[in-house]
């Protein structure tokens, strides 16, 4: 029976990946209270174990007096006779050895209940530890479920999700798939521990990089700072330790062949290598690329960088709903404000095309009014002769107009700062600034 015990044992704790010495300790310390259940908390006992005999021995101390107060710990002369076959005198010690059938069917049970309680409770905290090692670290993993837009992925034998908070956009991922993705969290639970990943956060393109690009993993070239847009766009800021690398060569690859695995892998996420510099002035010129910028200074009352671009620029320098500053702030860590070369703010009538709807619009645009600053500073009764339209209509028009010319004209000042929202009319917005 003792043989059948530690080989189920033994067996259960290899299926789980136990080390061996942590589970002759769980065994040491399951038995020990099953002995404890039977002969009580203060009982003096042994348990042995071989487990490359497959034997558990186990060793009941009492000491040996004339009038027996607490089984527990004594025994008469007598049954230590019959215990141990020897004459022990009172106050010598009598060990009494057990066997695991004296201790019933039912408390072996028990006893394997709580070994595989407790050896749960040691796997618990293997996979919190190991997963808690590799925070930051790439896994990859088989999608075997998708549940309320979050995908479940097994690794090592281990279940890992990917919320859609941390997908990027616009990927698709069915059952059996292989995915990558960087160990963000992990929380510890009442079940197995709770590990997120993530193929949105930062480290996972910084991982990518170390894994495509050898001189990065080399430390040759250090990353110096990432800012994303997941599945759209991203910045990283490189630097050479060595004075015969080109930092943003050497990531590129030749015709692009190492970058292009990295966007790949990103969903065609476009991605900037930038080489980092320590000056402020030109970490931001780099930042903003590809804008060509006039001029960078900075402005001590709003502890802002003011960025003059010229006109034609000013839309680059911004981006597309507010992208290119935003992502070049984040890089940075700094706050750019841009302004453009003229004071002249205006909005192009294309951005009322919904209030005007199409018909409207062309007129106004044939007419050669194709700019709300146009249309405000043109006398009204030359407007509606132009235009050959009702008059009233015309006048909700152009109040509608000088409310939305008025309205954009104050919000511009932050408009071209690192920190406007993305969806601002930004591309053809002048920014103001009192320096």
């Amino acid at each position: 029976m003792n043989h059948e015990i530690v080989d189920s044992f033994t067996q259960l704790s290899r299926e789980r990946n136990i080390d061996r010495d942590v589970l002759i300790n769980i065994l040491e310390e399951v038995f020990g209270m099953m002995l404890k259940k039977k002969y009580g908390m203060d009982a003096k006992f042994e348990v042995v174990l071989n487990m490359d005999k497959g034997d558990i021995e186990f060793y009941l101390e009492r000491a040996v007096v004339e009038v027996v107060a607490n089984s527990a710990l004594e025994v008469d002369k007598k049954t230590a006779k019959e215990l141990t076959g020897e004459n022990l005198e009172v106050g010598e010690d009598c060990v009494e050895i057990l066997h695991l059938k004296d201790f019933g069917r039912r408390s072996v049970v028990m006893a394997k209940q709580n070994f595989i309680q407790r050896v749960k409770d040691i796997e618990k905290d293997l996979i919190f530890t190991e997963y808690n090692a590799m925070m930051g670290d790439i896994v990859v993993g088989e999608v075997y479920q998708l549940r309320n837009n979050d995908l479940f992925i097994i690794h090592n034998k281990n279940e890992l999700i990917l919320p859609k908070s941390e997908q990027i956009p616009g990927e698709r991922f069915k059952k059996g798939d292989t995915i990558r993705a960087v160990v963000k969290e992990v929380r510890k639970t009442s079940g197995n521990p709770y590990v997120i990943v993530s193929r949105t956060d930062n480290k996972f393109m910084e991982r990518l990089f170390e894994l495509e690009i050898p001189e990065v993993y080399d430390g040759l070239i250090q990353i110096k700072a990432v800012a994303r847009d997941p599945g759209e766009r991203a910045k990283i800021a490189v630097e050479s330790q060595d004075d015969r690398i080109d930092a943003v060569g050497a990531c590129v690859g030749m015709k692009g062949v190492r970058i292009h695995t990295i966007v790949r892998e990103l969903n065609n996420e476009n991605i900037d290598v930038i080489n980092y510099n320590s000056d402020p002035l030109l970490f931001i010129a780099r930042a903003l690329a590809p804008a060509k910028l006039k001029k960078v200074d900075f402005d001590e009352p709003s502890q802002s960088f003011l960025v003059l671009v010229s006109d034609e620029q000013a839309s680059l320098a911004i981006g597309k709903g507010g992208q290119n500053i935003r992502l070049a702030t984040k890089l940075t860590g700094f706050d750019i404000q841009i302004m453009k070369e003229t004071a002249e703010y205006d909005i192009e009538l294309e951005e009322f095309k919904d209030e005007l709807g199409d018909e409207m619009l062309n007129l106004f645009i044939e007419k050669g009014y194709n700019s709300a600053k146009i249309i405000i500073e043109t006398n009204f009764n030359k407007l509606a002769k132009d235009l050959d339209v009702d008059r009233e209509e015309l006048l909700k028009i152009v109040e509608m107009i000088k409310t939305e010319y008025d309205n954009a004209d104050v919000e511009s000042e932050n408009i071209g700062s690192g920190n406007a929202p993305a969806g601002n009319k930004t591309d053809n917005s002048e920014i103001k600034s009192n320096g």
